[in-house]
C-alpha cells in the first residue's frame, strides 16, 4: 500500500498530487511552523488590545466576538445598552484602523452590531432586552418563550403566559408563571420579532 502523503520536519509532501514527476515530488503543498502562530497570536493580541482601548472609552459598548480568518479578516461585532450606530461602529473601526501598523500586518476589517438574528451572549444583552419575548433553547433541545422578567449575573427569568385546561369542568384558564434558567441550562436565545 502506498502513502498518500510523507510528513517531515512541519513539512507534509503529497505524492498522490504531484503526481509521478520527479521536481516537483519534493515540492511542499502546505508548510506549518511556529514563526507563523506567534505572529497570529502577536496580532490577534494587537487587536483585542485597540478594541479593549476604544471599549474602555466607551463604556455603553461592549464585545459580542472577535473573529480573525486565516487570510486575516477581522470581523468584530458589538452591542451596546442603547444599541450601536453607524457611528459607534466607524468610530471602533478607526480606533483600531489608525492604530494598527499595516506594514508589518495587512488585514481587512469589518465592525457591525449584533443583529436580532444573533444569539444573546453575555449577561449585559439580556438586561438591554427586559420586558422583550424571547426564545430560550435549553442544553436537551428544549424551547421556552417567554417575556424575560429579570436578569442577573447566573440566571435570567422569564413570564410564560399560556392557556391549559381547567381542573373541574369544561374550558381552559389563562396562566402566567415565572421560570428560571440558568445561564449554563441556554444553549441558544433569540429576541423573537413580532410584526
Amino acid at each position: 500500500m502506498k502513502r498518500i502523503c510523507l510528513f517531515c520536519k512541519n513539512v507534509i509532501y503529497l505524492h498522490k498530487i504531484y503526481g509521478k514527476m520527479r521536481r516537483l515530488r519534493k515540492k511542499a503543498f502546505f508548510r506549518t511552523g511556529r514563526s507563523s502562530l506567534n505572529k497570529y497570536m502577536e496580532f490577534r493580541k494587537n487587536i483585542e488590545t485597540l478594541l479593549n482601548n476604544f471599549l474602555e472609552t466607551r463604556e455603553d459598548l461592549f464585545l459580542i466576538d472577535l473573529k480573525i480568518s486565516a487570510a486575516d479578516d477581522v470581523t468584530v461585532v458589538l452591542d451596546g445598552d442603547n444599541g450601536v450606530t453607524l457611528q459607534d461602529c466607524l468610530d471602533a473601526s478607526r480606533a483600531i484602523e489608525f492604530n494598527a501598523d499595516r506594514d508589518e500586518h495587512d488585514f481587512s476589517l469589518q465592525v457591525m452590531s449584533a443583529g436580532l438574528s444573533e444569539p444573546m451572549a453575555s449577561p449585559r444583552q439580556f438586561k438591554k432586552n427586559i420586558g422583550r419575548e424571547i426564545e430560550v433553547m435549553l442544553q436537551d433541545s428544549t424551547t421556552i418563550e417567554g417575556e424575560l422578567a429579570k436578569v442577573d449575573d447566573e440566571k435570567i427569568t422569564l413570564i410564560l403566559r399560556y392557556r391549559k385546561p381547567k381542573d373541574i369542568g369544561k374550558g381552559k384558564v389563562d396562566v402566567e408563571e415565572e421560570k428560571e434558567i440558568l445561564y449554563s441550562e441556554i444553549k441558544k436565545a433569540l429576541v423573537v420579532v413580532k410584526f
